[in-house]
């Protein structure tokens, strides 16, 4: 994974994969915590309780086919998914997840964007100033218009349950996708 600025150090005939650009990782995460988050009671910013929390929301983002499968499953309402968000994610010890998430985080974290803090054994992710600024600008950009909307979705539909119920039911309904495969082993 590289960031946008060092880019031009790649050789014009190789392939570039938004999976493979920082950055594009980043504006997701932030418009996750933006969008799925609850409002900070002393900021009013937008935060994110949990890291198994955020990996299974998204999860659900990233894999909209995923989404609708649990929609039917929780019997509620749920429309036509979008096309698939990016590339796979690993099987780990507590569901879906991305061995990325730590480098994204800490690289918000560093350019000011998100607070980390820990609330006992809970990280919480809370968009600074700058962050909600930044969320708000991709939020409305017709280029982010479609993964807004299908945030909105997830929310919707799973947005109230903490991480490890929301991790619980990925496992429920999932078995044969992430359950019964190998820990490493990518999801697709």
């Amino acid at each position: 994974m590289k960031s946008i600025a060092n880019l031009g150090h790649q050789p014009a005939g190789d392939p570039l994969l938004a999976d493979d650009v920082l950055e594009f990782h980043a504006a997701r995460l932030l418009l996750l915590v933006s969008i799925c988050g609850t409002k900070k009671k002393t900021t009013g910013f937008m935060r994110l309780d949990g890291l198994t929390k955020l990996a299974k929301l998204d999860f659900l983002v990233r894999y909209p086919e995923f989404y609708e499968k649990l929609a039917k499953h929780l019997k509620k309402d749920h429309t036509t998914p979008i096309r698939t968000i990016e590339s796979s994610m690993a099987r780990f010890h507590y569901g879906p997840w991305d061995d990325r998430y730590y480098h994204i985080l800490a690289y918000l974290e560093g350019k000011r964007l998100l607070e980390v803090t820990k609330d006992k054994s809970t990280y919480q992710f809370g968009l600074s100033a700058l962050g909600t600024v930044a969320a708000e600008t991709f939020a409305a950009s017709d280029s982010y218009a479609e993964l807004v909307q299908h945030m909105q979705r997830v929310k919707d539909l799973v947005g109230t349950m903490a991480g490890t119920p929301l991790k619980d039911l990925i496992y429920e309904v999932f078995g044969k996708e992430v359950v019964d495969r190998k820990l490493g082993e990518h999801i697709s």
